[in-house]
């Protein structure tokens, strides 16, 4: 009855049209849905993008880059619909968009998940000036949001962004690696706090297009003693 009442008070908005969902109950618009393309086959064996030839096992980036995460999972292509719903979910304060993104990336990779089975969740950290601007960091409410659903630990401080960098899609290569050099930090503290073992992580974000960041992450991880580092993300760009 409550979420009842909070339903007819606060309608729920869906996350890809930002209209009132045609349907009470549901986390989208049904015909929304069918604009979203999930990632399947063929797809690079290493980051998980979506690949347009079938006899490729990786994409360009994984090809000519040694990569210190084991592999990637993604539940949707980065298209039009996405790039709105994600820029809403992060910079326009729809936190409540979570909800969704992670019923869906549960039917479609929650199997995936728990046979990686991870120690714990790590949410890729965002800089202190942009957690105070949006007020919560997006990679973190998924991180909790998965982590609630299948029970595993979320490490939210596991990684600490230092440094406020620019937004990696306006630069090169190049760019990007001096771009993130010496951005992210390891916490200690928080690693000793957490009372079990921790070989294997699964880092968390909303999106993945180069591949930059979550190498960045997964390396100051693993010269931090983690064994394994995974990744999975809502959104992922095309490879080729």
């Amino acid at each position: 009855m409550f979420n009842s009442l909070l339903d007819i008070l606060y309608p729920r908005r869906c996350p890809v049209c930002s209209e009132i969902v045609d349907i009470r109950g549901e986390l989208s618009c049904i015909e929304c849905r069918k604009k979203l393309i999930f990632i399947e086959e063929p797809k690079c064996k290493r980051c998980g993008k979506p690949l347009e030839q079938d006899n490729k096992e990786y994409c360009y980036d994984c090809e000519k880059k040694s990569r210190d995460f084991t592999r990637g999972i993604a539940l949707w292509l980065y298209n039009k619909e996405m790039k709105k719903s994600m820029a809403d979910f992060k910079n326009h304060g729809r936190r409540e968009y979570a909800e969704f993104y992670t019923e869906e990336l549960l039917k479609a990779c929650k199997e995936e998940i728990m046979d990686i089975s991870p120690d714990a969740l790590v949410p890729v950290p965002i800089h202190k000036k942009k957690l105070m601007e949006r007020g919560y960091n997006q990679a973190d409410v998924l991180a909790r949001s998965i982590g609630d659903k299948l029970e595993i630990p979320v490490l939210s401080e596991l990684l600490v962004r230092k440094k406020d960098t620019l937004p990696q899609k306006q630069l090169n290569d190049k760019e990007r690696m001096r771009n993130l050099a010496e951005a992210f930090d390891f916490s200690h503290t928080e690693r000793s706090s957490f009372r079990k073992k921790l070989n294997k992580v699964l880092l968390v974000d909303d999106i993945y297009t180069t591949g930059s960041t979550m190498e960045a992450c997964a390396r100051i991880l693993k010269n931090n003693g983690i064994n394994e580092v995974y990744f999975v993300t809502v959104c992922i760009g095309k490879g080729y």
